[in-house]
């Protein structure tokens, strides 16, 4: 098959297929607010469309490329690696590669976790944290979950079990026994602790939907707390780690110990679907606990030589680079940038985040004019003036940006870690210029508001 042949003659037909095969309703979403864009072609933290117009990426494939799209030292690495012909996947083995990226992941974990000593290879972040709930259940002997209110752990049953958002575990029956706990609530963390049935608490130390941050004292003392009565604490650094958030893993931030800590997005740069499970060894003792047990827990493609090789690039990358001091810097001047926006503008309530995981939340304004025309969009639907400022940054700025959750006022940033100070200044401009629209009524964004709501429900 010439695969750059297929691609140039059906380039375009991305929403047609996807309409036909795959899922029509979210092709049809993006058709309605404007994100039906043919990418072809992504260096850096920019992206291309058909026509050459160049996109800035801070969605970053919801955080996958921290080191930017396409780096040439991971590629080159797979590239090597589809040369050598290696022997693949032999399963009844002990594969070199993966050792040396267990290694090395733990190397490179020791400033923020210095403790952890085994690895679980997985193929996703969610995979992961399937493995860390169950690695909690064999460790305590104990069978229930605690998480804590917007979390968001990943969507297979277990993962979603452990959903701080009902829009997500809705329709989808029973799930595994789980309790949510109010964010910063120690006190009813420590209630259901005293239950006695407690595996773990899983959190994400900067939630990715809604970029909330529990903050230290929460966090620290839950740990404690989960060590006083049994509970594994696990910390889920999917998003928030390998730099992004400034330090190596965010809990570093708050000096944390977890039991377990869940890895994924980023670690291949972008090209290897893969996630890892980093433990203490005495947990892990416990999961493979003999030798009949040896691979009680295991997966197919967990330890991919594409995996492993794109996993130990991306770690000398980071480090080489020195991505996650770059992320602290950059992301503290972009901090200040979205401080003086909120300063300036009413429609903006809150900017909070770490590193280059930052997110705006926008509310009602003062004025009497605007806030009639806040409350008839929230009438219509929750966090819809986000969705406004995320469509107008995509289609008057190429600014690529998401609504941080469902039905919320918010917008994360989540760029790639190899930006400059020159695409936080692109960025801080395009927010301006469109909270500078949004300040006018009628007209601005507002009217565009009102034709986006006329054309969903025409459709």
């Amino acid at each position: 098959m010439n695969i750059k042949g297929l691609i140039a003659q059906t380039e375009g037909q991305n929403y047609q297929l996807h309409s036909q095969y795959l899922n029509p309703v979210f092709a049809k979403i993006l058709k309605i607010i404007g994100f039906d864009v043919v990418y072809v072609r992504g260096e850096g933290p920019y992206l291309y469309d058909q026509a050459g117009r160049k996109y800035l990426d801070f969605l970053a494939g919801y955080g996958v490329f921290n080191m930017g799209r396409n780096h040439p030292r991971v590629k080159q690495v797979l590239q090597d690696l589809l040369e050598l012909d290696r022997p693949n996947l032999v399963q009844m083995d002990c594969p070199l590669l993966a050792g040396l990226l267990a290694q090395r992941l733990l190397e490179f974990a020791r400033p923020s976790y210095p403790h952890l000593e085994a690895v679980f290879f997985t193929n996703s972040g969610t995979e992961a944290v399937e493995g860390a709930l169950k690695f909690a259940r064999a460790a305590t002997g104990k069978t229930r979950f605690l998480y804590l209110e917007h979390a968001f752990h990943g969507l297979t049953l277990g993962a979603l079990s452990v959903n701080g958002s009902e829009h997500f575990r809705a329709g989808f029956g029973e799930l595994l026994p789980a309790t949510q706990i109010p964010l910063g609530d120690l006190q009813a963390l420590e209630e259901e602790l005293r239950a006695g049935d407690v595996a773990c608490l899983i959190v994400e130390p900067i939630q990715g939907k809604g970029v909330y941050l529990p903050g230290g004292e929460f966090l620290r003392g839950a740990q404690r707390l989960c060590r006083d009565y049994g509970a594994l604490f696990i910390v889920d650094e999917i998003q928030a780690g390998l730099g992004r958030a400034g330090r190596r893993f965010a809990g570093e931030h708050w000096d944390l110990q977890p039991d377990i800590v869940t890895v994924s997005k980023a670690l291949s740069g972008g090209y290897v679907p893969v996630g890892a499970i980093l433990t203490r060894r005495e947990i892990h003792r416990r999961v493979f606990s003999s030798l009949e047990r040896a691979v009680v827990h295991s997966n197919t493609f967990g330890m991919n030589e594409l995996a492993m090789g794109a996993g130990l690039a991306a770690l000398a990358v980071l480090e080489e680079e020195r991505l996650p001091e770059r992320a602290a810097e950059l992301g503290e001047y972009f901090l200040a940038g979205l401080r003086e926006l909120k300063e300036k503008y009413e429609l903006v309530a809150d900017v909070r985040g770490k590193g280059l995981m930052l997110g705006i939340e926008f509310g009602p304004p003062k004025s009497k004019v605007l806030r009639g025309a806040w409350q008839a969009l929230e009438k219509v639907q929750p966090g819809l003036f986000a969705q406004l400022v995320v469509m107008a940054l995509l289609r008057d700025h190429a600014l690529l940006t998401q609504v941080s959750a469902h039905r919320v006022n918010i917008v994360k940033f989540l760029p790639p870690l190899v930006i400059g100070k020159e695409d936080v200044d692109w960025a801080l401009a395009a927010l301006e210029e469109v909270l500078r629209e949004a300040q006018r009524f009628p007209g601005g964004i507002w009217r565009w508001g009102k034709e986006l709501v006329r054309g969903a429900l025409a459709r």
